[in-house]
This record gives structure tokens, C-alpha cells and sequence, in this order.
């Protein structure tokens, strides 16, 4: 049985899988204070939840795009998981091309949802990940990895409204009644979605100029169905396609 572990600025992902199966998987929320202690503990509880032990690990695949927390998930792993993480990294076998002018400046996380993509759909394709930072990923039918395009996420413009205008509250993110809001909550979160919505389609149509018109569109991440939902433009909805890609690059380097 593997695990894989996605360390992002907002969330930690976890899912288990025998073979292509997928099985128990987890997000939550991520804990820049919490010690490698913490962290192996945690683990052990998901495991117990999910009716596993650690002797039923054959192997673990990481990746993190938070430096100062890689090193105490690896040590959590290697220390109540009993195993050491294939961390990707330079190096690692991917099976893509990255094709960006600093191989090593593209996040792990991207590496792997065009991993994802490339094995289970195909190319050309865009891909989508509605994180902390919104990014779109280019991709060829051959498999290259190009680079793309990285926005602020949802969450986060959301916080930089609240934080940064006086009088604007806080407010929860959902569909608000429709797009012309009759309140302020409501007009924040029409802008917010409504907005992202529509930077996704205009997004899309120029990439697809520059990959081509069979380009696919691949989303995932925390906010990829509510906006999926307000759009025809993305093709694929896979909310775990970086522990998908994980499982792969794990499989290449065995």
C-alpha cells in the first residue's frame, strides 16, 4: 500500500492507494507550527482511521511546495511511519519534459498534476489547480511540460480584500443569489467567483490559441467544482489529480 502526501500552503493531502486503486484519503488544513512529532502522530490516526497499520506500507512519494515543512514531514514519516519519502525533486523520473527555462523553479505539486494529466488523459491539455495560488499549466501531446500562468487563488484574494479594505467583512465563500449583488457580502462573492469564472474561460481560450483547439482542460484543487459548476470550459473535474500524479512518479522510480 503507498501514500502519498501533498504539502501545499493551504492544505495537506493524503491518499492511500493498492496499486491504481485509490483508496482512503484526507485534506487538511496545513500547520506551519505543527513538529515533526505532531505530524507522524497525525498520520498514525489516519491510518488507524482508515483501518490500516504501518506494517501494510510498502512505500510513501511526497511532495511540498513549503520548504521549511518538508523536512519535518520526512523525518514524521521515517520516524512513526517507518519508511523515507520518494520526495520529488531534481532527479526524480516524471516521464514529462519540463520545458521551463528553470526546471527546478516549477513547484512539485504542478510536476505532478501534469504527470497526472499527461497518463490519464493525454495531451495537449491545460491544467488547472485552484490552490492558494490559482496556476494554469501547458502541456503538449507529447508530453512536454511549457510552463503557464499563476494567479492569486480565491482564498487568497478573498483574505486580501478583507485585510487590506476597512470596511469590507469577512464573509464565507460560496454562489451568492446572482451576479449583481444586492449587499456587500454578496457583491464580494459574486466578484470573487463570478470573477474567477471568467478569468478561467478568457484564460482557457488563449491558451487553447497557443496548444491547440483539441486542448483538454483538466481542473483540481479546493475551489475546482464550485467553479466547474458555472462553467463549460473545463473538461475534467479531478479534485486528487496531485496524489494520482504522486502515485505514478512513484511507480517510474521503482
Amino acid at each position: 500500500m503507498l501514500l502519498a502526501i501533498d504539502v501545499g500552503n493551504t492544505n495537506l493531502t493524503l491518499g492511500l492507494y493498492e496499486g491504481e486503486k485509490f483508496g482512503s484519503h484526507w485534506r487538511l488544513a496545513t500547520d506551519h507550527g505543527r513538529m515533526p512529532d505532531e505530524y507522524g502522530l497525525q498520520f498514525l490516526g489516519l491510518l488507524q482511521n482508515a483501518e490500516q497499520s504501518v506494517t501494510n506500507l510498502t512505500g510513501i512519494v511526497l511532495a511540498s511546495v513549503v520548504p521549511q515543512l518538508t523536512a519535518r514531514v520526512v523525518l514524521a514519516c521515517e520516524k512513526y511511519l517507518k519508511q523515507k519519502p520518494l520526495v520529488v525533486d531534481t532527479g526524480v523520473k516524471t516521464g514529462i519534459r519540463i520545458r521551463y527555462e528553470d526546471p527546478k523553479a516549477v513547484g512539485a505539486d504542478r510536476v505532478a498534476d501534469a504527470v497526472a494529466v499527461f497518463n490519464l488523459y493525454g495531451g495537449p491539455a491545460c491544467v488547472i489547480d485552484f490552490g492558494t495560488a490559482t496556476t494554469f499549466n501547458a502541456l503538449t501531446k507529447e508530453g512536454d511540460y511549457l510552463g503557464g500562468a499563476i494567479t492569486a487563488g480565491v482564498n487568497l484574494a478573498a483574505e486580501a480584500l478583507y485585510t487590506r479594505a476597512a470596511k469590507l467583512p469577512h464573509m464565507d465563500l460560496q454562489r451568492p443569489p446572482s451576479v449583481i449583488g444586492s449587499n456587500t457580502v454578496h457583491a464580494m462573492q459574486s466578484g470573487l467567483l463570478f470573477g474567477s469564472v471568467s478569468m478561467v474561460e478568457g484564460m482557457v481560450a488563449r491558451f487553447r490559441t497557443e496548444l491547440g483547439s483539441d486542448m483538454k482542460v483538466v481542473a483540481t484543487g479546493g475551489w475546482a467544482e464550485i467553479v466547474a459548476k458555472e462553467t463549460d470550459v473545463i473538461d475534467v473535474l479531478s479534485p486528487w489529480l496531485t496524489l494520482d500524479g504522486l502515485r505514478i512518479i512513484w511507480e517510474l522510480n521503482q
